[in-house]
């Protein structure tokens, strides 16, 4: 399927549409609302995502290609980066009101508070950005199974299942590599890659990632008014 953007909005969040059907989907949920295919049961698969620095970004992935921003569709500053004066919707990242009305809120955190979303085995958590930021490694259970959040840093949090297993610390690779390294409990070390948690010592052992987000809180519990908030271990 090829997708665009429609223009339209839902609970302050962008509605896709796919050009085969001019279907509308949730970008969120990656499921069509409006459109002949509502009802199909077709759902689009949420694929891990990570919000990092591009410096970052290009030294574990040197090899990456990017678009030019002399796209001739806009001109080049409407791609400054988000935190400088006068990028695109500055001055809204900046101010605790949203742009449009979210019928669905939550006061258990403030409206624009930067969290990490995941879903796992059914079941929503939102983990606040701050205590992300003070704990690179956190060991956590959701609906019956367990996993694992690491955030570098960069602040580019990604999640993992970890099985039975507690991480401990987060360890740089060789001198001069980008590479992470987790250790565990019984002091066995893992590298951390885009896709798994791969074994060091038995590189067949892989703890797969879990697609988590970074979002906006109205938006995270706009979709998942059910979620819980994880706070200080809990």
């Amino acid at each position: 399927m090829s997708f665009g953007t429609s223009g339209w909005l839902f609970q302050s969040n962008k509605l896709m549409y796919d050009r085969g059907t001019n279907s509308l989907w949730h970008q969120f949920l990656g499921e069509p609302v409006v459109g002949e295919l509502v009802g199909s049961g077709i759902k689009l698969q949420i694929l891990p995502s990570t919000l990092t620095t591009w410096s970052n970004w290009l030294a574990a992935h040197p090899d990456t290609t990017v678009l030019d921003v002399e796209t001739g569709v806009y001109p080049v500053e409407a791609y400054l980066p988000e935190g400088a004066p006068g990028s695109t919707y500055s001055t809204y990242r900046g101010s605790g009101l949203t742009m449009f009305p979210v019928p669905e809120r939550s006061n258990a955190l403030p409206t624009k508070s930067r969290i990490y979303g995941l879903t796992f085995n059914g079941q929503a958590r939102a983990y606040p950005q701050e205590i992300l930021n003070q704990t690179q490694v956190i060991n956590d259970s959701l609906g019956g199974g367990n996993l694992l959040l690491v955030t570098p840093q960069d602040g580019g949090t990604r999640s993992y299942q970890r099985d039975d297993r507690i991480f401990l610390t987060v360890e740089e690779g060789e001198s001069g590599s980008s590479e992470l390294i987790l250790i565990d409990d019984e002091g066995l070390g893992w590298r951390m890659t885009e896709d798994a948690l791969v074994s060091i010592s038995d590189p067949t052992m892989r703890l797969l990632r879990l697609p988590g987000r970074s979002s906006f809180w109205f938006g995270w519990y706009a979709f998942y008014p059910a979620t819980e908030v994880y706070a200080n271990g809990s």
